[in-house]
């Protein structure tokens, strides 16, 4: 998969966000994930759901690996046995390629 070979890129801010032809192409890559608006703007968005509590904790902890690894962070939501993880680019409020990379990566954890 192509988007797993690639590492986030920093973003400073002046970026635009994805245009919708971009976020199109790229979505096949992490088809398991759906681009929502949350609070206003577009988010790559899944669920994820374990045995219990301290597996999703167990997850949301390889998360963190891979997010500090890439130097991009998700916004996630515990909820005993699930995970809500929300990708997106706070310096373009909305989606940038890197949210596509760490949904890629993320997606590996639990493959």
């Amino acid at each position: 998969m192509e988007l797993l070979k690639k590492k986030c890129v920093p973003c400073e801010g002046g970026e635009p966000p994805l245009k919708p032809e971009e976020i199109q192409k790229l979505q096949p890559q992490v088809p398991e994930w759906s681009v929502e608006t949350v609070d206003g703007h577009p988010s790559l968005v899944k669920t994820f759901t374990f045995k219990d509590f301290a597996g999703a904790i167990d997850f949301v902890n390889q998360v963190k690996d891979v997010a500090e690894d890439e130097g991009h962070h998700p916004d996630l939501h515990i909820h005993w046995n699930t995970v809500r993880v929300e990708n997106w680019t706070h310096a373009t409020g909305g989606l940038h390629e890197n949210d596509f990379i760490l949904a890629a990566k993320i997606d590996r954890i639990t493959d």
